[in-house]
């Protein structure tokens, strides 16, 4: 690997770890300071960030992939996922900020459901921490690997050594500065991540002799590959379970603990349409950007007698074929961007979830902010450190396990949350039934054999009757034991008011 490589990605590193050290000696020293930036995030902070944090590595390698080989009929998915995120924003973003600052300041996704649910039990609180828990250690080993596998692919470098560097600079830049650093590093990843994906395919169409040219390749290789309808290189079209199935993907936004926990420290709720509006018009570049350059991506391997045995590497082989070595490490770096500003996300999520709804409410409910921030740290370095090893030991069935976490926090939490900001009836018994219902439905359905080795998930993307199963066991137990509490009431008074002001 050429020299300009490794220095850009050191001075990639060297950024993050900087942002890192400002954030840590520029935070407030309490936990809402640590896990939600003490709600101070700028529009701009707001929007690259959660998206930065929701896109991971699938944007500029997933995506690229899949137009590489199946071409606009793969799209069905990205206008999914683009009219869920608009639809979260629009629907959730607002009345989520405003009401976990009315209901005693809620910081984390648990705590909002004990807080909007008068759970003095905790046993909600306690149930969906360890729903967070549990997928997100194992989400974060995923991008460990990923970070892992892309040093050993791309650079040359032991996997293992891998791991270590994606994890530790992951780690270094969490462990101090916490949400503030996260999100800051967030925008930052958003920026590079936004640069490469309009960079590449536009340097590729230069290549391949402009754009009428391009498109004339394209049609003269399949014409379906322009089609939303008619699968590549063959005669059948998608048919609407396939359609459908794909575009429940946008359903997932509505549970997405670390999105939606940015909307949550945005300063102000007015600010809201202008993160929107940054987020969204961030989103569908940057998809079409993925999309780009997977298909002029195929051209340009076509027409240069290119092996490419993965398709999800064109972005990668692009980089390294058209660009000087400092120009496709930067390229790489947005790569390494969309790895890190998941697992970052995923580990300040986890940790909030052991300290805040774990620790404090269970085992040390005197505890000082000093203890809780330090315990805070302690949680990242605990979650890392398992996520590190079961990364090491390569286990496809986490990998496996993780192309389900988007469904299941989608169905576990999408429906409640969604719900419990629009009805003041929803009920703690309703919110359970939703929650276990979801999460059991998922698991239930992944498993279920269907056809040549396959599972129902292969027919239908599993969030879809998770998602619908957990709406109606909500609605029946609300309809069965509707909430009485009048301190919910007041909430939403209080809601409805700086709304309506805003």
């Amino acid at each position: 690997m050429d020299t300009g490589v490794f220095i850009s990605l050191g001075l990639y590193f060297a950024v993050m770890l900087g942002i890192g050290l400002f954030a840590y000696r520029n935070s407030e020293a309490n936990v809402e300071g640590y896990l939600l930036g003490g709600r101070q995030l700028s529009p701009a902070v707001t929007a690259l960030s959660a998206g930065a944090s929701d896109m991971s590595g699938w944007m500029l390698m997933g995506v690229p992939g899949a137009m590489f080989i199946a071409g606009m009929s793969s799209s069905w998915i990205g206008i999914g996922l683009v009219i869920g995120a608009w639809c979260n924003y629009k629907y959730v973003a607002p009345r989520l900020r405003v009401y976990t600052e009315v209901a005693n300041n809620a910081i984390t996704i648990p705590d909002y459901f004990s807080e909007r649910f008068i759970d003095t039990s905790h046993v909600l609180r306690i149930i969906s921490a360890l729903v967070i828990i549990l997928f997100f250690t194992l989400y974060t080993s995923s991008g460990v690997v990923a970070g892992g596998k892309l040093f050993e692919s791309s650079f040359g470098l032991d996997y293992q050594l891998g791991v270590f560097i994606t994890a530790g600079v992951v780690v270094a830049y969490t462990l101090f500065g916490g949400f503030m650093a996260v999100s800051l590093t967030d925008f930052v990843q958003g920026c590079i991540m936004f640069i490469a994906l309009i960079l590449v395919p536009t340097v590729v169409v230069f290549e391949l002799g402009g754009i009428n040219h391009t498109i004339t390749a394209i049609n003269a290789i399949d014409p379906n590959y322009f089609s939303l309808f008619n699968a590549v290189g063959s005669m059948d079209s998608i048919g609407i379970i396939a359609i459908i199935s794909l575009m429940a993907w946008g359903l997932g936004y509505f549970g997405q603990p670390h999105i939606i926990v940015r909307f949550m420290a945005l300063r102000d709720v007015k600010d809201m349409p202008v993160a929107r509006r940054i987020g969204m018009s961030w989103m569908i570049i940057a998809l079409f950007g993925a999309f780009a350059t997977g298909l002029f991506g195929m051209v340009y391997a076509t027409e240069n007698n290119l092996q490419v045995d993965d398709p999800e590497t064109i972005f990668i082989m692009l980089s390294q074929l058209l660009f000087h070595p400092l120009i496709a490490g930067f390229l790489l770096a947005a790569i390494l961007a969309a790895i890190m500003s998941t697992i970052s996300s995923q580990l300040l999520v986890t940790s909030s979830s052991l300290v805040n709804d774990i620790y404090e409410v269970v085992l040390r409910k005197d505890a000082t902010q000093r203890e809780l921030v330090l315990a805070s740290r302690l949680a990242v370095l605990a979650v890392a450190i398992v996520a590190i090893l079961l990364a090491l030991g390569e286990n496809k069935s986490i990998l496996s396990l993780v192309s389900n976490a988007w469904a299941g926090f989608g169905a576990a939490f999408g429906p409640l949350i969604l719900l419990s900001l629009y009805r003041q009836d929803i009920s703690k018994i309703a919110a359970l039934a939703g929650i276990i219902s979801g999460t059991v439905t998922i698991l239930i359905w992944m498993n279920i054999p269907y056809g040549d080795g396959q599972t129902l998930s292969a027919w239908m993307f599993e969030l879809l009757p998770g998602f619908v199963i957990s709406t109606l066991m909500i609605l029946l137990f609300t309809k069965l034991y509707p909430n009485s509490e009048p301190m919910v009431a007041e909430h939403f008074k209080t809601m409805n008011a700086k709304l309506k002001n805003e």
